[in-house]
């Protein structure tokens, strides 16, 4: 391979990127040497299994990729609003919105949501950590390696470029003859592994590992948001797995599964893609729902209003999401009849959506409602996603969708849909469950500063979409003539665009303001609010609870505190933790570089790679390693000195 096949040049941004990825990969180990880290980073994170460090990490990396797929935006805004300026050739342009819709969908959106959930989970359910603290660091480190493997195609072979659905036969070798969509096979591939992982752990976690007398329907919203969630992966992560392979052997093997000749099918990717896709929404949108339930309880100081109706309705979801998917492609040939009843079911899911929508208003009403930056997201929330909501049923109706279909007007719906119903969401439950971890506060002032400027710039930058899809604009459209009038409502967009990035900047500076002068405070309950993870301390022991508390009622820490009544009684006893291992961080890097090796057909380093990623499995098989014991008498002394802080 030629050098300039190798290495993505001929561009200033390119230039520019590789200068940055250069110097960050020179200032990091230069850092960690000058400030004698290399132990800690080691020992305190690299190798951990403590489930709330790794939901640290997966945040850290999802805020990351926030801003990743934030630059792709900003530069297709730019573009679309002055085309004449030919800031983006056609090439770039479709390498740019690939990415941006891959990263922010499963390396922003989903490793945001996971995180929370590996923080949160086994405080809410009174447990030390998840069923599987070890599996649950590889799947990290597999997240991990996929997100960085395909970032890395933007400088190393190129971007894939045939859109984030990867439709065929643009994504096969005859019309995407490049690597850039081997780097997404393999990618989503390494990531897609972990995800599964994380599924199954956190079922079991939440099956097998509840407090005493924590009942199914005595669980946080949270809790149940998460089960589903989880459930849903479980079924639907397999299906990627499988049409991720067959992509790799049509593009490397020569097989012609997707192809239009020998048997082939083209529309087999389509069904098998969106089988996943569409439950793949859901993955992201269920736990923000949770996440929206706990807030708005605690800050409207109520009970969470039909708590019965919202488990139901987010199992009808569950289900409905996987009947639904062919409302993707209704101008692709169906007929009449497979229209009709994917119209129906995608009809039928809004129900359950409006069930939840009506249960917070009736949580809100005659609350004593305390606008906090956590409550402020939730809030807006619902009259914005509403927006979404009402044009998903527009787009429903298969005739109508033959003028929606490919136009702006599906894309302002769909972000209209998934930043109020994740981002807003994850923001919220970020600033919601932060002293939890960290001992502290995020300014509250910044914090709405933050909120207002993302809410005004969010609508600027996406209701113009609408009138833009209906005026006749399709998306992935690089360039226009002057005569079709897009100008104007693109430009508005753009400035939009500018501002959710001032929004995010405000959100950041916040968290670098309150690192260096929030006051610490390790009061288990900053908010005042209702769930069980609040009854420990913050931040949280790596032991979590020294006493597991007994639960017997929904809201049981309330009514704790009301009652005056102690969660857990009785001594301490030694607690068992399991201890931190390698073997998920080197198993990571294999699957990094046998991926990469993979995507450019370097058989023999790739097959090296697979035999290291065996003997990382085969090691810990033979691993003969019990973790360790808290002794009674270091409880009472980590107990001790975290009530001296509290006082």
């Amino acid at each position: 391979m030629k050098w300039d096949e190798f290495f993505v040049t001929g561009e200033p941004m390119i230039y520019a990127s590789m200068v940055a990825i250069a110097v960050v990969s020179l200032a990091i180990p230069i850092g960690l040497t000058y400030f004698k880290k290399w132990g800690y980073l080691w020992n305190e994170w690299l190798t951990t299994v403590d489930h709330k460090r790794i939901g640290v990490m997966y945040i850290l990396s999802a805020l990351l990729m926030l801003f990743r797929g934030g630059v792709d935006a900003l530069l297709m805004r730019a573009q679309t609003a002055r085309p004449e300026n030919g800031l983006l050739d056609a090439q770039h342009y479709n390498e740019i919105f690939t990415t941006h819709g891959v990263v922010m969908i499963l390396f922003m959106a989903m490793p945001f949501v996971i995180g929370l959930m590996n923080v949160v989970i086994p405080l809410q359910i009174g447990a030390r950590d998840v069923a599987f603290p070890r599996l649950n660091a590889i799947s990290f480190w597999l997240f991990f390696a996929g997100a960085m493997l395909f970032n890395i195609s933007f400088v190393i072979g190129g971007s894939p470029d045939a859109g984030w659905t990867a439709y065929f036969p643009l994504a096969s070798p005859e019309f995407s003859p490049t690597v850039g969509n081997n780097y997404y096979s393999l990618a989503l591939q390494i990531s897609g592994i972990g995800t599964l992982m994380t599924g199954i752990n956190f079922i079991v976690t939440i099956l097998k590992m509840r407090a005493p007398g924590m009942k199914l329907m005595k669980m946080p919203m949270f809790t149940w948001s998460v089960l589903i969630t989880n459930v849903i992966i479980v079924f639907a992560f397999p299906v990627l797995t499988v049409a991720l392979a067959l992509m790799m052997f049509d593009r490397q093997f020569g097989t012609q599964f997707f192809a239009m000749q020998n048997g082939g099918m083209d529309m087999l990717w389509a069904n098998l893609f969106w089988i996943w896709g569409h439950p793949e929404v859901y993955i992201v949108i269920l736990p923000a729902f949770g996440i929206y339930s706990e807030i708005i309880s605690t800050f409207a100081r109520k009970n969470l209003y039909g708590y019965k109706s919202m488990v139901i309705s987010m199992v009808a979801i569950s289900m409905l999401s996987f009947v639904v998917w062919a409302h993707h492609f209704y101008t692709m040939g169906h007929g009449v009849m497979v229209n009709s009843v994917f119209s129906i079911t995608t009809m039928a899911i809004a129900v359950p959506t409006g069930v939840k929508i009506f249960n917070w208003l009736l949580t809100l009403r005659k609350g004593k409602i305390e606008f906090t930056t956590p409550m402020l997201y939730s809030l807006a929330f619902i009259p914005i996603f509403t927006i979404g909501g009402v044009t998903g049923v527009m787009l429903a109706m298969a005739s109508a969708d033959y003028q929606y279909h490919n136009t702006m007007f599906l894309v302002a719906h769909f972000h209209y849909v998934l930043i109020p119903g994740t981002v807003f969401a994850v923001i919220a439950g970020f600033y919601y469950w932060f002293p939890k971890v960290f001992g502290f506060r995020l300014n509250e002032r910044l914090g709405k500063l933050s909120f207002w400027v993302i809410v005004v710039s969010f609508n600027v930058t996406f209701f113009p979409l609408f009138i833009l899809g209906l005026n006749g604009m399709t998306r992935r459209m690089y360039t226009y003539s002057a005569s079709t009038g897009f100008g104007p409502l693109n430009l508005i967009s753009a400035i939009g665009a500018v501002g959710l990035a001032i929004g995010f900047i405000i959100l950041v500076y916040n968290i670098y303001w309150s690192v260096r002068y929030s006051p610490r405070d390790t009061t288990g309950d900053p908010w005042n609010a209702r769930t069980l993870e609040w009854s420990t301390h913050s931040p949280v022991p790596v032991y979590n609870f020294a006493k597991v508390p007994t639960v017997d009622s929904l809201d049981a820490f309330w009514f704790s505190k009301k009652n005056k009544t102690p969660l857990a009684e009785g001594a301490y006893e030694p607690i068992h933790m399991p201890s931190n291992s390698g073997m998920p961080f080197i198993m990571g890097i294999a699957f990094f570089f046998a991926g990469f090796f993979l995507v450019f057909s370097w058989w023999l380093p790739a097959i090296i790679a697979g035999l290291v990623i065996l003997g990382t499995m085969a090691f810990r098989t033979f691993e003969r390693d019990h973790g360790y014991h808290i002794s009674v008498e270091e409880i009472e002394r980590t107990e001790e000195a975290l009530r001296g802080e509290r006082k």
